[in-house]
């Protein structure tokens, strides 16, 4: 096992821009915000394609970009909203791996502790095609030897993020539940076609479940992505389901509050990873103890300015983006008022201070140029 993460106890030393947990914080606190684990993946997305690929033709891309991938995803935008974040995941030790880890702990500040590289592993490799606003995706990889990053012993931590696999139990979630912390779960799509919240029996452990319309009108036999929300929270105490370009509709049965946010119409770019920047945000939301429509909001916002990146990790927004946003949405003449005031408690989040951009790493065509001396 090679790590170069810090020790599990203790807190990232990397500043953040904001610090959104700031006045909840105490010295009794657990070391990290959130917990994750799940495979890292070398993305390399190609944008600017006129149309999908066509057999036996050859297509150039106007754009490309490579960053990490799959879980590396919701982590970096995790840390990237200011949260302490922890990563365990294996990484292969061939030149992607290195990127990747150095990225993501040197780059974003993630704790990988946890994490492990694998000799003689390749990195998985996904190569993502955007057009038309939408995606198509080619995948290769091997699994990792069996014996995984401490899954079943996860530091402690306020929250974890999930991805629930139908008909299959995680240990390490109810570990951290243990522990006290809130879980997040998100779900993939069903291939058994079963489509049974009792195949899902880590959901008994989340605070919130997030899946998209189809998967929540699936899972709860309903017609109605509204309807099919408030079903789920006869299982789980907050549910939100996202609805595509129509925006989101999120419930929380302990409250009673129901919330229901417009998309915010952007260009995209490339929507890889945008529903991994949409949880990010509600976590970042529900651990700052926000109302459920600013949460809704929020998580919006961040994958609507996620999309107008290259990639799914690197295209995260930080908060100077955000402040940046809300500023500049602010002086556009004609805006409509109600949509200003939905996005009006960013006016309490984000400061002048934020005005100079924070550097962001962003997705580069090609990997390993030695920067010029």
């Amino acid at each position: 096992m090679a790590s170069t993460g810090k020790a599990r106890d203790e807190g990232p030393d990397r500043p953040s821009p904001l610090d959104p947990l700031a006045a909840l914080r105490t010295p009794h606190d657990a070391p990290w915000d959130v917990y994750l684990t799940g495979t890292v993946f070398l993305d390399i997305v190609f944008t600017g394609l006129d149309s999908a690929p066509v057999r036996g033709t050859e297509s150039w891309a106007r754009g490309m970009g490579s960053s990490p991938g799959g879980v590396a995803n919701m982590a970096t935008a995790l840390a990237r909203l200011g949260l302490r974040t922890s990563l365990a995941a294996a990484f292969g030790s061939d030149h992607y791996g290195e990127y990747c880890w150095d990225t993501l702990e040197q780059g974003e500040g993630i704790d990988l502790s946890p994490s492990r590289t694998v000799p003689g592993w390749h990195s998985p490799v996904t190569v993502s095609m955007a057009y038309e606003g939408e995606r198509t995706m080619v995948s290769h990889g091997h699994e990792p030897p069996p014996e995984e990053p401490a899954p079943d012993c996860p530091p402690r931590a306020r929250a974890a993020v999930a991805s629930l696999t139908p008909g299959r139990v995680a240990p390490w979630i109810a570990q951290a539940a243990r522990k006290g912390a809130r879980i997040f779960g998100d779900v993939g799509w069903d291939d058994s076609g079963a489509w049974d919240l009792a195949r899902l029996p880590d959901l008994r452990h989340c605070e919130a479940f997030l899946p998209n319309a189809d998967e929540a009108m699936r899972y709860t036999g309903t017609d109605c992505p509204r309807a099919a929300a408030h079903a789920l929270t006869e299982h789980v105490p907050v549910a939100v389901v996202t609805l595509g370009a129509e925006g989101a509709y999120a419930v929380d049965r302990r409250t009673g509050e129901t919330a229901s946010v417009p998309a915010i119409e952007v260009e995209a770019l490339d929507p890889t990873g945008a529903g991994d920047v949409f949880v990010a945000g509600f976590v970042t939301g529900s651990l700052a103890g926000w109302p459920l429509a600013d949460r809704l909001a929020f998580a919006g916002l961040t994958a609507a300015l996620s999309v107008q990146e290259f990639g799914g990790s690197l295209s995260a927004p930080g908060w100077a983006e955000i402040g940046a946003w809300w500023r500049r949405v602010q002086s556009v003449e004609g805006q409509d008022p109600s949509a200003l005031r939905r996005y009006a408690f960013l006016a309490d989040v984000v400061s002048e201070e934020l005005v100079r951009p924070w550097p962001l790493r962003r997705a580069v065509p090609t990997i390993g140029f030695r920067r010029s001396a």
